[in-house]
């Protein structure tokens, strides 16, 4: 196929300005974010959205609004006409756009292997989880630790496991997962702490604010900015649970433990990250493909129930500044 010719037809437009729309995007909120000084989770959250969401609808929005947009007389004019650049041919043989498309590929490859294929492979790896859970003992440590939680509790199961494993599931009967080794590992503050931030998940996910994401995510399989952004949103998930469980058990230090146990091993002369230790990286994987935990520690560390404005109007100022700077990026 001709690039040339697919980059003037409506697919190709599509494709080239929904990546470069999201590049944008991403770098305003990125300067808007630091400019305000924004820490909080839930509204960086939010504005990481634009950068999934806005180049989404971009080009059939402003097609719509202007339909002469994406002609010659428009792009002469225009703050960046795109196709210049892909139109160049390197040593005079390959236009540059072959490589871009091959770098979409690539984007793309990397959504199947990397978020597509985990899911499949947990889904199924779920039906055998149900089979070799137990519930805790009257009076364990993962009882005394559940009951000084507030609010409505989920089932609790224990997996027999020496691994350190934790996760929940949600739906019509949410609960936790822990194995064994966890168990032993864990103080009944640090065991606490830990069910605090799975029940954070299973609260937030009455909200299902990432199935959304990850649906636009997928629509958007092709482009590396958007894969880039929505790890982003994910870690700001954490984030968000992270301050549920700290404002449950009024305890950040237990939750920074768990989290170090999961990131270090048990040797205290060489603490190897968890990560790099033979056999542990597939199960920190699973946990969660995005888990920043050195920096969730260090978040932790500091204020993490510090609070701030709702800085709407922020918002509103970034999502018009994105939506003026890609009308003019063809």
């Amino acid at each position: 196929m001709d690039t040339a010719v697919f980059l003037n037809s409506y697919p190709g437009m599509y494709l080239v300005q929904s990546f470069f729309h999201s590049l944008i995007a991403a770098l305003v909120v990125d300067t808007a974010l630091q400019a305000w000084n924004i820490e909080g989770p839930v509204i960086r959250q939010r504005f990481r959205l634009i950068v999934i969401f806005i180049p989404l609808i971009s080009f059939p929005l402003y097609q719509l609004l202007n339909p002469a947009r994406s002609g010659l007389t428009f792009r002469l004019e225009a703050l960046l006409d795109v196709n210049r650049w892909l139109d160049i041919e390197v040593w005079g043989v390959v236009p540059v756009s072959l490589f871009f498309f091959l770098f979409l590929g690539f984007a793309t490859a990397v959504f199947l292997f990397q978020e597509m294929v985990p899911i499949v492979r947990h889904a199924f790896a779920s039906r055998d989880v149900a089979a070799e859970r137990t519930r805790p003992t009257p009076g364990s440590p993962v009882v005394r630790a559940l009951d000084a939680l507030p609010g409505e509790k989920p089932d609790v199961f224990i997996l027999d496991d020496d691994e350190l494993v934790l996760f929940s599931v949600t739906g019509r009967r949410p609960a936790v997962f822990l194995s064994s080794g966890l168990v032993r590992a864990l103080t009944v503050e640090q065991l606490r702490a830990a069910m605090a931030h799975e029940i954070g998940h299973i609260r937030r996910s009455r909200r299902p604010l990432l199935v959304v994401v990850f649906l636009l995510r997928v629509l958007m399989f092709f482009n590396p900015v958007a894969l880039m952004e929505f790890r982003r949103i994910v870690q700001e998930e954490e984030n968000i649970c992270d301050d549920v469980a700290v404002a449950m058990t009024g305890n950040s230090t237990a939750l920074a433990e768990v989290l170090e146990k999961f990131y270090y091993t048990d040797d205290e002369e060489n603490p190897v990250p968890m990560q790099d230790a033979p056999g542990l990286r597939g199960r920190l994987e699973e946990y969660s493909h995005t888990m920043l935990i050195e920096s969730r520690i260090s978040r932790l560390a500091a204020d993490p129930a510090q609070q701030e404005g709702r800085r709407l109007s922020v918002f509103f100022l970034t999502l018009a500044t994105v939506l003026f700077i890609n009308y003019f990026v063809v």
